[in-house]
């Protein structure tokens, strides 16, 4: 099991009251929330291995390179040294370095590396999987990752974690008419306001999924729109084509990396923290004692 941890801390920032305090008056429902999301997902699915997937660099300098625009506009404060600051709420960001300390001291494997996304580190570890893999993310560009062949799906959370969406092939197909590769390249013609992803103008979602039907893949489009002789609108043949520059580097952008050099780490779930007293101290330090315990519960069972 793979998560998608800033997207899962920010859902349980914006899921759980900003009124769960620690005793000293710090906002602590980001870390109390993803605490029982762990908790609730170890319950009910008992993973052998649980990765809590970081966002070492959120919007790495060679997906900027080849689009500006990609999260320009997530942008909070750039920064020459390393990657820029996030925009995000003033009362989550001091929750992050206490979220890392609590998945240190279980014994939750955490893993990070420069210059690479979250969604690149679950790219890798899933590209180098033996056995069935569950990513766990409310981003749906991991839907590109869904392959029934080689048990690999996503666990959409829709409300908390008690109810998920198990996106595998046949939902894929059924909602979006295309496979998990095919994602990607539905996302790349659609484009993305949320990541600054263009898109080609006039080419939505159900075009997309069409032209992908019709002519395979992104290349197959790219080959028609060269072509004459193909079944193209003359519109969408001059979108494509003007759109090209965009196209050609495109899917290196919005395709995960499965060639992230990781970082050695034991993923096995932990029966039991490793770090019992410092677990126990952050616990009193930050009014975690509910959270804490009942993660320790699910990791006995």
């Amino acid at each position: 099991m793979l998560l998608d941890t800033a997207s899962l801390y920010f859902r349980a920032y914006f899921g759980v009251p900003e009124s769960v305090k620690a005793p000293d008056g710090t906002p602590v429902n980001a870390v109390r929330g993803l605490l029982d999301f762990i908790g609730r997902l170890v319950q009910d699915h008992r993973p052998d291995d649980l990765v809590a997937c970081m966002d070492a660099d959120w919007r790495p300098q060679w997906r900027v390179e080849l689009i500006p625009s990609y999260k320009a506009h997530r942008v909070a404060e750039e920064t020459a040294a390393g990657p820029d600051v996030e925009e995000t709420p003033d009362t989550l960001a001091p929750q992050v370095p206490i979220i890392e300390a609590a998945l240190d001291a279980f014994g939750i494997a955490r893993v990070g590396v420069a210059g690479y996304e979250a969604d690149d580190v679950i790219g890798t570890l899933t590209a180098g999987a033996t056995g069935p893999v569950d990513i766990v993310t409310g981003d749906r560009d991991l839907y590109q990752l869904v392959d029934d062949g080689r048990q690999r799906r996503v666990l959409y959370p829709l409300k908390g974690v008690g109810t998920l969406q198990v996106a595998d092939g046949e939902w894929l197909r059924a909602k979006y008419g295309v496979d998990g590769p095919g994602y990607a390249d539905l996302a790349l013609l659609r484009g993305d306001p949320s990541d600054g992803l263009p898109g080609v103008p006039g080419i939505g979602e159900k075009t997309a999924a069409k032209l992908l039907e019709a002519y395979g893949d992104l290349a197959g489009i790219v080959a028609a729109a060269a072509d004459p002789k193909s079944k193209l609108t003359p519109t969408q043949r001059r979108r494509l084509e003007e759109a090209r520059p965009y196209l050609a580097v495109a899917p290196k952008v919005v395709r995960v990396a499965t060639d992230v050099p990781l970082p050695d780490f034991d993923p096995a779930l932990p029966a039991e923290p490793a770090e019992p007293e410092l677990l126990d101290a952050l616990a009193r330090r930050w009014g975690l004692g509910g959270a804490v315990a009942r993660l320790r519960t699910a990791l006995l069972a």
